[in-house]
């Protein structure tokens, strides 16, 4: 087993990488079309050939490439190997396709329990509230995990919906024990899982679980094999995809055992377009990462992270990396003029190379180099011409893809999503059954209520008649009584008048 593996060439000397300093992760800067994914393929395909394993995302479909020989190579990569006198051997590197989407890979599948609410709120765009709201979710859900309640489960999105929903239909009890819950934050979020099932990150979340072991695995010849993750959808939700390769990241670091300094690496991990991580990240988050990047190096883990500038990386993170590769910066405005001069100061100082100026001149696949020696110390920066890779430069054409994919029997495993009982169904069933005792009790009350009604009528119905019996018995009158009745009425009344004339003295008025 070689104790480096070679980067490239440049005028102090052959660059490598001691694979014994590897696990003290490393960066690889530099602006669009200056060779980054090219170093990258060079590195990933490097570590399997001495026995690393190697994750990686794939952002443009061209690391795939890494997975077939390239024979021939093209004209630049046969010009720069003369150049620089490293033969070029074409071979495929052993390769594993993964895909969130299980469309240009393996499904990777993770459980809403596993990821947690804090990276559960980034990808959910949470604001404070709505990330409080998804803390008592998960506390509620561990509490009846412990209670040995399985509506605790959260495996997908389903789950946590019909958490939220219970969480919005008994705020007033959960909020005495756990913490006011708004209508509104839960409102919200159940807008935004909505919004990220339509962007089909459910088929992320679920069962079964991807494995860390499968990143682990050993090849009977003792090379190392290549996962590559395709991440040309995913990374058009920049917050699931920076949010799954932390997750990753810190289940590596919790799951994996202390190992100290080992001669090589368990595992690379090489996170491409890392300031998607940063961008916009709260400082708990940023926190976070940094721990991770410390400690998993005693884990036999070692990441690479690859972007634009070394100004898209916090210092506090910046520091814990390395290995250098930097390619060429532009220094067009203020902002590239100022990432410029600090990544120049990044760099043990060479009296040859003029860090500040050469970054800005470097040509596509040189670049500024400088890793940790059997020492851990920083060798001075030498500008290097990169080895072109032995593998295939660009993308493999899709039924290659698929023919590696039918050949894995170990990824095939988790093509079928299995959707076991869970926090879904247990509070679906609840809540139907709360709904029947309703209707139950409402029909109950209303059948009451009408037999009330019923009961009211029939004796109202039944008195009225006796009333009107007894008045019409009462008065009851022939027709010549009722005649004689007038009679006398109108000569009593015709007496009472002439008698009041006579008193008032007014004569009676006489018919003309």
């Amino acid at each position: 087993m070689a104790e480096a593996i070679d980067i490239g060439l440049a005028p102090e000397g052959v660059q490598s990488l001691a694979l014994k300093r590897a696990n003290r992760h490393g960066l690889i800067a530099g602006a669009t079309g200056t060779g980054k994914t090219v170093t990258l393929q060079v590195l990933a395909e490097a570590f399997a050939r001495e026995g690393v394993n190697v994750f990686a995302a794939d952002i443009k479909g061209d690391l795939s490439g890494c997975a077939a020989a390239g024979d021939p190579p093209p004209a630049w990569a046969s010009a720069r190997a003369t150049e620089i006198n490293m033969p070029l051997t074409p071979e495929a590197a052993p390769a594993v396709f993964w895909d969130v989407y299980g469309e240009l890979g393996h499904p990777v599948r993770t459980t809403v329990t596993e990821m947690g609410p804090v990276l559960m709120g980034r990808v959910l765009e949470a604001t404070d509230a709505q990330e409080g709201a998804l803390t008592i979710a998960f506390r509620l859900a561990d509490d009846w995990l412990n209670e040995g309640k399985n509506e605790g489960l959260l495996l997908d999105l389903n789950d946590l919906r019909a958490l939220l929903t219970y969480l919005s239909d008994n705020a007033e009890d959960i909020g005495k024990k756990y913490g006011l819950v708004t209508p509104q934050s839960i409102a919200a979020l159940q807008r935004k899982v909505l919004q990220l099932e339509m962007d089909g990150a459910d088929r992320f979340f679920g069962e079964p679980a991807f494995k860390l072991d499968e990143l682990l695995r050993t090849r009977p010849d003792g090379k190392g094999t290549i996962n590559v993750l395709a991440s040309e959808r995913l990374v058009q939700s920049p917050r699931l995809y920076s949010a799954f390769l932390l997750w990753l990241m810190s289940e590596l670091w919790e799951e994996l055992p202390e190992v100290g300094d080992q001669d090589k690496p368990k595992l690379v991990f090489f996170f491409d377009e890392a300031h998607l991580l940063f961008r916009d990240a709260p400082k708990e988050l940023i926190n976070k990462v940094e721990q991770v990047v410390r400690l998993i190096r005693s884990k036999g883990v070692g990441i690479y992270f690859v972007t634009q500038s070394p100004a898209d990386i916090p210092e506090i993170v910046l520091s814990q990396l390395g290995n250098r590769f930097q390619h060429a910066l532009r220094a067009y405005t203020p902002t590239d003029q100022k990432a410029v001069r600090a990544a120049a100061q990044s760099f043990r100082a060479n009296a040859n190379v003029d860090v500040a100026k050469e970054i800005q001149e470097l040509g596509v696949g040189e670049a500024l180099v400088s890793t940790l020696d059997a020492k851990g110390a920083p060798t001075p920066v030498a500008r290097t011409k990169v080895r072109p890779p032995n593998s295939q430069v660009g993308p493999i054409l899709p039924a290659e893809r698929a023919a590696l994919m039918k050949a894995n029997t170990a990824g095939r495993v988790y093509e079928k999503a299995i959707d076991r009982e869970s926090a879904h169904e247990i509070l679906g069933k609840r809540a139907a059954q709360l709904s029947e005792a309703e209707e139950r009790e409402e029909e109950r009350a209303a059948r009451e209520k009408e037999a009330a009604r019923s009961s009211r009528s029939r004796s109202t119905g039944s008195a009225a008649p006796r009333t009107r019996s007894t008045r019409s018995s009462g008065s009851r009158t022939t027709p010549l009584e009722r005649q004689g009745g007038r009679v006398a009425s109108g000569v009593f009344n015709t007496i009472v008048r002439e008698l009041m004339r006579g008193i008032l003295g007014t004569p009676s008025r006489r018919r003309r």
